[in-house]
This record gives structure tokens, C-alpha cells and sequence, in this order.
């Protein structure tokens, strides 16, 4: 085509596969796209314009502008995690796909919906189609297979390759996300195809819904009813049930049924109530015994990817062990075994209602009360060594009297999303949460997660108080200029307490795991700290006109939690620095 020959234009009636797909999107329940905007978009923000100039916005997800992805991905993940509905996140070619990549891995790892959408460049360079290459960058972010960058996270990739059907693409992408294990899906629209002419005239969302769950067969609901019912010393263990909130109190009747006490491993949710006698506590990274798990006859595994560590804690080698899971195989995860006698697929509050019911059928009822009452005490036992710690060191603020002074200060509505790596457990023994959703983690291992979701979770629960426990690596890994430059414009504040141990913990942990004699550990030579250290509070208040504050010793700090809080509820985010001991 020569240099005077006239571009062809965009469809006579205004109705493009951009506007198509964002239709889609809303047709599907996304209230938000979270983007980060760039030269594939322009189809996209003309349908925004057309439809605000046209009064239909109401038609289209709402456009949340995002400075950095990362962020998008993170407040898109806590919406979701919230609500149980997937969300979008609009991103720029392979180059924004690329600076997703940490907050995919918690997607995929914490088994999240989300739509992630990016655009391709354009695959005309001579004016052939409108939208052809009309820049630079165009031919540098054109790459062999954008698609191959996400595949070893995502649930389901495709392109957009005409707007005849994008609409039945996005639907079955929204079902193949919400269907369990929920997670990621990735669709890719080069810019001829997005400012295309569309039918207006596609599929419909109401034959896409997400797969209905499935429940266990019934003779596995007897062999694993009789053996709980039958158990000396039967013990749960699960990370993830809670994401379901109504498979929370589920749990605890099949608990008091059988009388198994309860261990949360690695949890991200509430998976059953912390104050409740049946309630064992948590595990993590712990280097040592848990003899509860050791003298256990019967394990039920109801939704762990880690139940145990192999080589610290795991359970005697006569112990039955029986796993319940909507991802019983983990064949995400190359190396994976737990040595089951029966793996079992199946929706887990579906699954616990099974055998509740089952269990109750079964069970000797003075059996069942004797073995609830060893648990009960067992319950006390350790929830009253950990009572003992929650007192600062003089002025120095620890850990667990930092988390106990958050406790008290919040109410049971509140909703914390914790990310406070090396104190995982601190949260989860001190803060001692109870009700269903009200508490999540990320589920994953990429930090940064916690003040971008804060984000999602307000928007999402904009009633509700939000407040992120994070370490001060975390707080830095998760851009905190971009999150709360956007709490601000949009109206989602909420408290962000730091763990401020001024380096990154976790590393020199895992050093001192490998090699507790070793050279860094005689010199204390890590290479983690932060020095000099980051004003934290500060870096909110520049880009945001967050409310801020570094707190250093243990009779400021409760005032600092009052105010702070104080100021989240008057609706202006807040970040309380907390110099505790550590490193």
C-alpha cells in the first residue's frame, strides 16, 4: 500500500469488540477492571468515552486506574477473595504481562479468580487494517508467544481473533475462572481485531455458569465417617476451607461429632474458629515435633496443599490419613505426596456436610464426649503458653504484643489481611480470628499482595474496616506510592500496621535452617538489612496524603492503633510503623 493510500476505518455503527468484550465482562459480574493502560488500548477507552458520552456506563465494569500491575493484579485478587467473584485486570502487551508475574503465582497458588487481558501488537504495519502499527514500540513488544508467558499459571489462555464470538470467549474464560479450584485465565486481543466491527448479537451468559459442585461418592463417605467415628485421637488439618464461609461452622459440627481437634496449617482464611475448644492451633515453617499430630489414629485432610512438613512434623506411620480436596493431586506441583490411603474429589463444604451428618449417625455419644474434653484442654493448654508472651520487653515491642494491642483494638467485623511473613504465626495464634472471612492471606508466595488486595477488599466491603499486618519488605515489594496514590482517587482507605524489623527476616530464617553454625550465623552477616532505614509512613503520604506515624516504644503504641484506626474511619488511609524486635 503506498505512502497516500487512506487507513480503513472503524465499524459505521460504533459497536466494536472492545465495547463487545467489556459488555461481556459486565454481563459476567465483573464490577471492576483494574488497568494499566497502553497503545493496545484505544478501543477500549473509546468505548468507555462513547458509552459516558451516551449514558450507559452503567453497562461496562467501571475502569480503576492502576499505576503499576502488579498493583492491579493484587486489588483485583482482593476483591475477588472477598466477594467469590472474579475480576479483570486490563494490562499493556507482554511487557505489563511480565510485571504481573508475582501476583499470577498468587492467583494460581491461592486459587483466586481473575480475567487478566492484554493487548497484542498489531499484526499489520502498512495502514492494511485500522489500528495497524502506528508506533515504535509496536514492533520491539512483538514476541513469538505471548501466551507461553502465563501457561504455567493460568487455568485457561486464548486470543481474540474476531469480535464475531469474543463475547462467548470471555463468558467461558469468567466459567472456566469460577469453576473449582478457581484461578487464572488470559486472553489477548491484537489492536485491528478490538477496533473491529462486532455483532451485537452474541451468546449468552446465562449458559456459562460455573460447574456445580461435586460431592463425595457414598462409600467413601462411609469409609471416612467410620474411621473418624472410630478414632481414638482424630484430628483435621486444613488451609484453605474458609474460603467457602459456610464451610466454616460445617466443619465445626463435624468436629463436635467426632470430637477431632483441628489444625490450621499455613491457613489464608478462617478455616474454623480460633476461640473454639476443638481449635489446635496452627503450623508453619515450625522446625520441631507436634506430638498432637504424631499421636493422631485418624487424619483428615480437608484442603491443604502443606499439611505438614515431612521431615519436622508429620504423623505416625500407623496413622490413617484420608484427603478431601477440590485439588486432590496437586498435579500443579511436580513434587507432591502425601501418604493417603484414599484421595477424594470433592467441593469441601459439600464434602463436610456429608460426613457430619454421617459421623453423628455413627459415632458412640460418651465416646465422642470424652475425646471433645481432651481436646478441650488441650485447646487451653496452648492457647494459655501463648497468652504469656503477649507483653512487650521492657519498652521494646514484640511481635505478639503488637499483634494482641490489634486485636483489642478491632472488632470482629473487621477484616485483616495479613502478610507478615516471618510472623505468620504471631498473627495466627495472637490475633485469634473467628468469624468466616475475617481474615485472608494471600494463599501464594510472592509478596506484595496485602496493601494493593486492601484495595479490592474495601471496594469490595466498603462497610467494612480494612487492615493489612504487613513485614516492612512487603509493604516495599507491594508499591506502596501506586496503592495509595489509588485509595485516595477511589475512596478505599484502610490501615496498613508494618513489622518493621528493618530488613528482610525470612532469608536469614532460612539460612539459619540450612546452616545454624554456618559463617553468616557466626558473624551475623546476612546481607538483609535495610540501612539506612525507610521513612514507610512517608512514603504514603507523598503519593497519597495518607496519615502517618513510626511508633518505637511499647507505651505509644496503643495510642498510635486509636489514632490511626481513628483516621481510617473518618475515610483517609493510615500507616503505622512498628519498630518491633526481631532482627
Amino acid at each position: 500500500m503506498g505512502s497516500d493510500a487512506t487507513s480503513p476505518q472503524t465499524a459505521d455503527t460504533g459497536y466494536t469488540t472492545s465495547r463487545a468484550f467489556l459488555e461481556a465482562l459486565a454481563e459476567g459480574g465483573v464490577r471492576y477492571v483494574f488497568g494499566n493502560l497502553g497503545s493496545d488500548h484505544p478501543g477500549i477507552l473509546e468505548a468507555y468515552a462513547q458509552a459516558r458520552v451516551e449514558g450507559r456506563e452503567h453497562t461496562l465494569p467501571e475502569l480503576v486506574i492502576c499505576p503499576h500491575e502488579s498493583v492491579a493484579m493484587a486489588a483485583a485478587l482482593g476483591y475477588a477473595q472477598v466477594t467469590g467473584v472474579a475480576q479483570a485486570v486490563l494490562v499493556h502487551v507482554e511487557c505489563g504481562t511480565q510485571n504481573i508475574g508475582g501476583m499470577l503465582h498468587n492467583a494460581a497458588k491461592g486459587r483466586v479468580g481473575v480475567l487478566l487481558y492484554a493487548g497484542a501488537s498489531p499484526y499489520t504495519q502498512e495502514g492494511e487494517l485500522f489500528g495497524s502499527r502506528n508506533e515504535f514500540i509496536q514492533w520491539i513488544q512483538d514476541v513469538h508467544d505471548q501466551r507461553g508467558i502465563v501457561r504455567g499459571y493460568t487455568k485457561y489462555d486464548n486470543e481474540i481473533r474476531t469480535g464475531a464470538n469474543v463475547k462467548q470467549l470471555v463468558h467461558r474464560a469468567l466459567q472456566i475462572a469460577s469453576s473449582s479450584p478457581q484461578g487464572p485465565v488470559y486472553l489477548v486481543g491484537p489492536r485491528e481485531v478490538m477496533e473491529a466491527e462486532a455483532p451485537t448479537r452474541q451468546a449468552d451468559v446465562a449458559h456459562f455458569s460455573p460447574v456445580a459442585p461435586a460431592a463425595l461418592a457414598p462409600d467413601v463417605v462411609d469409609r471416612v465417617a467410620e474411621a473418624l467415628a472410630g478414632a481414638r485421637q482424630p484430628v483435621v488439618v486444613t488451609s484453605y476451607l474458609g474460603r467457602d464461609h459456610e464451610a466454616v461452622p460445617a466443619l465445626v459440627e463435624l468436629c463436635e461429632a467426632a470430637g477431632a481437634g483441628v489444625l490450621e496449617s499455613v491457613p489464608a482464611h478462617v478455616n474454623f474458629p480460633a476461640d473454639h475448644p476443638l481449635h489446635w492451633g496452627f503450623q508453619w515453617n515450625d522446625q520441631n515435633h507436634n506430638p498432637l499430630l504424631e499421636e493422631a489414629d485418624v487424619v483428615l485432610v480437608l484442603g491443604s496443599d502443606v499439611p505438614w512438613i515431612p521431615t519436622k512434623n508429620r504423623p505416625n506411620a500407623r496413622a490413617r490419613v484420608f484427603v478431601v480436596d477440590e485439588d486432590p493431586l496437586k498435579d500443579q506441583m511436580p513434587l507432591w505426596h502425601v501418604p493417603a490411603e484414599l484421595f477424594a474429589r470433592a467441593d469441601l463444604g459439600t464434602a463436610v456436610r456429608q460426613l457430619s451428618r454421617r459421623v453423628a449417625e455413627l459415632a458412640d455419644a460418651e465416646v465422642v464426649a470424652r475425646r471433645r474434653e481432651r481436646a478441650a484442654a488441650e485447646h487451653d493448654r496452648l492457647y494459655a503458653a501463648r497468652a504469656g508472651r503477649e507483653a512487650p520487653d521492657g519498652e521494646t515491642i514484640t511481635p505478639e504484643y503488637l499483634v494482641a494491642c490489634v486485636r483489642e483494638a478491632i472488632d470482629d467485623d473487621t477484616l485483616v489481611l495479613t502478610e507478615a511473613i516471618t510472623n505468620y504465626p504471631t498473627v495466627s495464634w495472637h490475633l485469634r480470628r473467628n468469624a468466616p472471612g475475617s481474615l485472608l492471606g494471600s494463599g501464594g508466595g510472592s509478596l506484595g499482595w496485602a496493601i494493593g488486595a486492601a484495595i479490592g477488599a474495601k471496594l469490595a466491603a466498603p462497610e467494612r474496616t480494612v487492615v493489612s499486618l504487613v513485614g516492612d519488605g512487603s509493604y516495599l515489594f507491594g508499591v506502596p506510592s501506586s496503592v495509595f496514590w489509588m485509595a485516595r482517587r477511589y475512596d478505599a482507605p484502610s490501615l496498613t500496621v508494618v513489622f518493621d524489623n528493618n530488613g528482610w527476616n525470612a532469608p536469614k530464617a532460612s539460612a539459619l535452617g540450612v546452616h545454624p553454625d554456618g559463617t553468616a550465623a557466626r558473624r551475623n552477616d546476612f546481607g538483609v538489612h535495610f540501612t539506612p532505614q525507610a521513612d514507610l509512613p512517608g512514603i504514603a503520604e507523598a503519593a497519597g496524603g495518607a496519615w502517618g506515624r513510626t511508633v518505637k516504644a511499647a507505651d505509644e503504641l496503643k495510642d498510635g492503633l486509636a489514632e490511626a484506626l481513628a483516621v481510617v474511619r473518618s475515610g483517609r488511609s493510615a500507616v503505622l510503623a512498628v519498630q518491633v524486635a526481631g532482627m
